[in-house]
């Protein structure tokens, strides 16, 4: 944990904070800062998830609450899952965590929770020299292949406290996928021919998790004071951002909400609104606008 945290620091050290001004990156900092306050290690566990929801009902029984940026990481994941129970690949050598995050955002800037996962996990990997980018919302590809998984969910506990739970799962070191996945995955150390050092890899991604999540909570506080939001047309800081990572915008794309059990329609993505929502061009010329659900590139 030790070596995580040093990391961590020599990261934050490095982020690039030049669009923002002193103040400014000192507002976004503090509002991060909570990010892997505790962190737990484990060899092996089921899922994050769950031991991160077992932490948080273990500490309402004491009478206390679980601290904001509480992080679960594993070595290996025996029954990992994505979006719609998918199951995820989660064998030793790669990145596996799960963070609590509590439930204190405005609706609007919470449903940008994920996007504000993505550009973290995609700014990690692009660190270590690969060009990552991002499919709407949070998917990471390189080369056109999946690098990363992403899982927000939201839970309540049995006093009514509510969290935001971020499972993150990146493919570093591991090499080996099952059949079904092996034109369709990759690792860091196959993009780069060489092993990661998984420890400073941790610590850039709480690094950049500091960042962004901070930085979201700074977009809300700055949405709140010039009293407009985002279906008001205001420009969120945040998916300024996200967009500059993202690839999604031009391409011809299949939506559907759950894109592998049933694919809806077929459209040209036009662009992404301020809230975040995929605005896509169908056939006939008429347009649709998508705030959740999931696309594939054609």
């Amino acid at each position: 944990m030790q070596k995580i945290r040093e990391h961590r620091q020599t990261f934050l050290g490095w982020l690039d904070t030049r669009s923002f001004s002193l103040p400014a990156v000192e507002k976004i900092l503090a509002y991060g800062a909570p990010v892997g306050a505790m962190i737990e290690h484990h060899g092996q566990l089921a899922r994050c998830m769950d031991r991160l929801q077992q932490l948080i009902q273990d500490e309402e029984k004491q009478g206390r609450v679980l601290a904001a940026g509480t992080v679960v990481l594993a070595d290996t994941l025996t029954e990992s899952s994505g979006r719609f129970a998918r199951s995820w690949h989660a064998p030793e050598g790669g990145v596996w965590l799960a963070m609590a995050w509590p439930d204190i955002l405005l609706p609007e800037f919470a449903r940008l929770l994920p996007f504000a996962v993505g550009i973290a996990c995609c700014r990690t990997v692009r660190q270590h020299g690969i060009d990552a980018r991002l499919k709407w919302v949070n998917d990471l590809l390189v080369n056109g292949k999946k690098l990363a998984g992403i899982l927000c969910t939201t839970m309540q506990s049995p006093s009514g406290d509510r969290y935001h739970l971020i499972g993150i799962g990146i493919n570093s070191n591991n090499q080996v996928f099952p059949r079904e996945l092996q034109d369709t995955a990759t690792s860091l150390s196959l993009e780069l021919s060489r092993e990661i050092n998984l420890a400073e890899l941790v610590g850039c991604l709480l690094a950049e998790l500091h960042w962004s999540l901070g930085l979201l909570h700074y977009d809300e506080e700055q949405a709140l004071e010039q009293g407009e939001g985002c279906e008001q047309g205001r420009a969120s800081l945040l998916l300024g951002f996200w967009q500059e990572l993202c690839d999604t915008v031009g391409r011809q794309v299949e939506y559907g909400f759950d894109i592998q059990q049933k694919p809806l329609y077929q459209a040209h993505a036009r662009e992404v609104d301020p809230c975040g929502g995929l605005v896509m061009e169908l056939a006939d010329g008429s347009t649709v606008t998508e705030y959740s659900g999931e696309i594939v590139y054609l």
